[in-house]
């Protein structure tokens, strides 16, 4: 279980790099956005490339960020049986979760994105709009996001299980325990 934590870890400052540098994409498209407003309302310019780019960078971050999501337990929860189960349980719903839905979605994604990538890069294929963008790109960070969070997903199942066995402290019920201490 000691490799396998290391694993974990190793994942999880990937994870960790990665979400912290696209969030940088984010500014990136906010100051295209204004820069692009303010020529299009002052001068009459504007570029569909600009607009795309915007897109591009909202898509990257969104995607390659999911698994850095993933790993600070920020991700939606439909929390209407979950939350009231004993906390081994809830362990057991993220294992079940993680093996039996999001390795099985992330993993076939990847897998019906990968063949369009191939063929938007093998073409060079570009955006139809006037002065659009190349497209590979953008579809590229399909299955980098989608592989980003399988790697995350395997990284809380490591945790998980090592919860479960005693080799991990569970900082969830120790958070429930301090919280119910005040």
């Amino acid at each position: 279980m000691t490799g396998l934590l290391s694993l974990s870890r190793a994942i999880d400052a990937i994870n960790t790099f990665f979400g912290k540098a696209v969030s940088w994409l984010l500014l990136l498209a906010i100051i295209i956005s204004a820069v692009n407003a303010t020529t299009r309302k002052l001068f009459n310019l504007s570029s569909n490339a600009w607009l795309e780019a915007q897109w591009y960078l909202f898509s990257a971050a969104f995607l390659v960020a999911a698994a850095y999501t993933l790993l600070s337990s920020e991700h939606v929860r439909v929390d209407l049986v979950y939350g009231n189960l004993p906390r081994k349980a809830q362990l057991w719903v993220e294992i079940l979760g993680t093996i039996f839905f999001l390795f099985p979605f992330c993993l076939v994604t990847i897998y019906l994105s990968w063949p369009t990538v191939i063929e938007k890069f093998s073409t060079g294929e570009v955006s139809n709009n006037t002065g659009g963008l190349i497209l590979w790109p953008v579809w590229a960070m399909i299955p980098l996001g989608f592989g980003l969070l399988a790697l995350q997903g395997l990284s809380e199942l490591i945790k998980r299980i090592a919860i479960l066995r005693g080799d991990l402290p569970d900082s969830v019920a120790l958070a429930d325990a301090e919280a119910k201490a005040l």
